[in-house]
């Protein structure tokens, strides 16, 4: 086989009843499950403790959308750096394709959130209905008093959950701590009140109801996922040459004599299988590469004395008997690229201006003042970007005795924006056509280094 791996979509036949039965996942230990729960729990950190931090007198990650700022700890972006925004976004899609042509779909498995929250959820499933098998038992059994306050338990934990991821996505956007103050209170207001609703009813529906049907019908992901893969690539793969003829067999028994390979088609590795899939069936669209298999197979080879490995991540080249290829073309020009969108984004970052100097002119043409001077109106946008609090003086050139007619000087505290009106006027005399350029000079006072100019035009009437 060459170029892309082509994945089984299983949508039909007699596999798609596990898409109508509900998936009830078997516990259990293993490397890579603690691999998960590391990468849980640092998402987790990250996602519910960033929102506390703060910054100075502000919350350190904190969109404002009245102010249109978004300040991230010492940092504040503006509407004007959303293409910054777009280039994240751009960065993220590529990251994502160097990680499927590396392994696949490694990304599903450990750290999306869907994923990462519907683990919770079966968490929550199991402390207060009990393991796989109790839960089966327990969907079959009839209404009784005892099935209501489990499921009851269950449903209160999965609300809890959801209310606290929502309650923390809302407070990126509403100051947290007087969020959570209001909710406590019940003084909190309409527009934050509805977002925390509709955030928790979002969590709660996903990661409690819909579950592994978001990674098989609501995501495109795993869809197009196949048109990057290629033989080199480390997926999850049942080593069936060596697995089978699969069946039971007791423990010490010569199973190669009776023509059986090491699986002993315990079903341990559907059971514990988020998405209801059988790995030994080849590989899937619908698996989101999260190695529960791997870890259920490796822990029954140990228990019957054979080697671990059965179901490993490998790629198709190596298991074929050729040899694994890490650095290969297709992979390294993904890194080349991903290298040099991080060097721009970084380069752009840095040099980005700090402070920005625009000049609005009035849509009057001009007039005379009382001095029969002809004047000109304008509006300043001073913009400070930075986290220092900033004082300029502006003056103005282009015409022989051009003056402002009106104080122009302004202070601008740290991330904040002013519009400063003034006037410029001149003698008739002294105006050359009746639209002149001029320039506009904005200095620091704090930094004599920071100058600013801007181009504007004047209008008037020349003399006879």
């Amino acid at each position: 086989m060459s170029g892309n791996i082509p994945l089984r979509d299983l949508d039909t036949g007699h596999e798609s009843s596990r898409f109508v039965d509900k998936i009830h996942t078997r516990s259990f230990k293993g490397y890579f499950r603690r691999l998960r729960i590391l990468g849980g729990a640092i998402l987790f950190l990250l996602y519910f403790g960033t929102v506390w931090l703060t910054w100075g007198d502000r919350q350190a990650v904190f969109w404002d959308l009245s102010g249109k700022q978004f300040h991230i700890f010492g940092s504040t972006f503006w509407p004007q750096d959303l293409v910054l925004l777009s280039a994240i976004l751009i960065i993220c899609a590529f990251g994502l394709f160097f990680l499927t042509v590396l392994a696949g779909r490694v990304w599903c498995g450990y750290t999306c959130p869907q994923s990462v929250w519907t683990w919770i959820f079966m968490w929550a499933e199991k402390v207060t209905e009990g393991d796989r098998n109790q839960r089966i038992k327990l969907d079959q059994a009839p209404l009784s008093v005892s099935k209501l306050f489990k499921r009851t338990q269950k449903h209160a934990l999965w609300l809890l959950i959801s209310l606290a991821t929502a309650v923390t996505f809302v407070g990126y956007f509403t100051p947290i701590r007087d969020l959570v103050s209001d909710l406590v209170t019940l003084e909190v207001g309409k527009m934050a009140l509805f977002w925390v609703f509709f955030f928790t009813a979002a969590t709660y529906i996903n990661a409690g109801w819909l579950r592994e049907k978001v990674c098989l019908h609501m995501c495109p992901y795993g869809r197009f996922q196949s048109s990057m893969l290629d033989r080199d690539s480390l997926v999850i793969t049942y080593d069936a040459a060596r697995g089978e003829s699969r069946g039971p067999r007791k423990k010490g028994a010569d199973y190669q004599a009776e023509g059986l390979g090491d699986c002993i088609d315990c079903q341990m590795c559907v059971q514990v299988c988020p998405t209801g899939i059988d790995i030994r069936d080849g590989l899937q669209m619908e698996c989101i590469g999260c190695a529960a298999c791997i870890d259920a197979c490796d822990s029954i080879m140990d228990k019957m004395g054979y080697d671990t490995g059965l179901i490993r991540y490998t790629s198709d080249r190596e298991l074929q008997g050729g040899k694994l290829r890490i650095f290969r073309p297709k992979l390294i020009g993904y890194a080349v690229v991903l290298l040099a969108m991080f060097s721009v984004f970084a380069w752009a970052i840095v040099s980005r201006p700090l402070h920005t100097f625009n000049i609005e002119k009035d849509r009057g043409l001009f007039r005379y003042n009382s001095e029969g001077q002809i004047e000109n109106s304008y509006t300043l946008k001073i913009l400070n970007k930075s986290q220092q609090n900033q004082s300029y003086n502006v003056s103005v050139s282009g015409l022989d005795g051009l003056q402002l007619s009106t104080t122009a000087t302004g202070s601008v505290a740290a991330g904040e924006r002013i519009e400063l009106p003034v006037s410029v006027s001149v003698e008739p005399e002294a105006v050359k056509a009746e639209v002149n350029p001029i320039s506009f000079h904005l200095r620091s006072v704090e930094d004599p280094a920071l100058k600013l100019a801007e181009n504007s035009k004047f209008t008037g009437v020349t003399p006879d």
